[in-house]
């Protein structure tokens, strides 16, 4: 049996899984410039090193990026010059598993399950895990306040991150 669909602040399960797919797609199609503006100009991009890394200020993360440095992230990424994505990765995402875990004065607090092909230069590697949403919705349009991104193998040795997650 299905449970019915909770509304929380505004926003549905299903209209945080349209903005979460809408996400992927973006990045997916390298349109990194768009990806940008889904957040507000406070928000922050996490991705701990460990399992259950409960501060990213505490210890050393995979990245943890307030808007400033996302822009710094894009504008690398739309550089042609960019020798680590030369040639550019080809990517695909399943986001899957959304669930609405509750609203407070942030926002709306969604989770979701994750995964993503990264294939370059005959190599492929694969992501899994999953993403904490802080969504916004202002004037009718849906914003990230903060996004944390927690890998199965955070911990494990990796090459270089490059496209984000």
């Amino acid at each position: 049996m299905t449970a019915p669909a909770r509304k929380i602040a505004g926003l549905s399960r299903a209209d945080a899984e349209d903005f979460l797919i809408h996400e992927a797609r973006l990045l997916d199609d390298a349109r990194f410039d768009e990806w940008l503006a889904l957040f507000t100009p406070e928000a922050h991009y996490w991705v701990p090193s460990a399992p259950n890394q409960a501060s990213a200020l505490d210890t050393v993360s995979l990245m943890y990026d307030d808007r400033r440095l996302l822009e710094t992230r894009v504008r690398r990424l739309s550089s042609p010059r960019i020798y680590s994505q030369e040639p550019r990765s080809r990517t695909s995402r399943i986001v899957t598993n959304v669930t609405i875990e509750g609203a407070r004065d942030t926002g709306t607090e969604v989770r979701s399950k994750f995964m993503i092909v990264e294939y370059r230069r005959e190599e492929q590697r694969i992501f899994a895990g999953t993403y904490a949403h802080t969504l916004v919705t202002t004037g009718g349009d849906t914003r990230i306040a903060f996004k944390r991104v927690d890998l199965v193998n955070c911990d494990a040795p990796m090459d270089g991150l490059v496209v984000p997650f």
